[in-house]
């Protein structure tokens, strides 16, 4: 079961290599941090906060070439927490069909703060983080 999250919090560290983003449920009080790298915490930063670049950026550029070929950024899942790293998908909808494209959790989140779609998460992720 995919539960929907919103970004909550981002903790960035400048001198650190790993800086921490927060997932909270939309409908209820459960939330977990994921560590993510600096560019993309910048990124989601950016966005969150309206700044917009004055050139497309990577995560600008993975949208805009999603929509020029035709497809739909449906929402983002993070699917899995394995040995500690989370795993996630973008969901692209593409001529009545959902394609499922592999993405490090850092690069989802902030594709889905660029293109504003929903960020899901799976039940048993939540769970596991929760408890770690």
């Amino acid at each position: 079961m995919a539960v929907q999250m919103e970004l909550s919090r981002i903790v960035i560290n400048e001198n650190g290599q790993e800086q921490i983003i927060f997932l909270r449920e939309v409908d209820g009080p459960r939330q977990f941090p994921i560590v993510i790298g600096l560019f993309e915490a910048n990124s989601i930063e950016r966005r969150v906060r309206g700044i917009v670049a004055q050139r497309p950026l990577t995560h600008d550029l993975l949208v805009n070439t999603i929509e020029a070929l035709g497809g739909e950024l449906q929402d983002v899942f993070i699917t899995e927490l394995r040995d500690h790293t989370y795993y996630a998908k973008l969901r692209v909808r593409f001529e009545g069909e959902l394609i499922q494209i592999d993405s490090r959790p850092s690069d989802a989140l902030a594709v889905a703060v660029t293109a504003d779609v929903p960020i899901y998460v799976a039940e048993d992720v939540i769970t596991e983080a929760m408890q770690s």
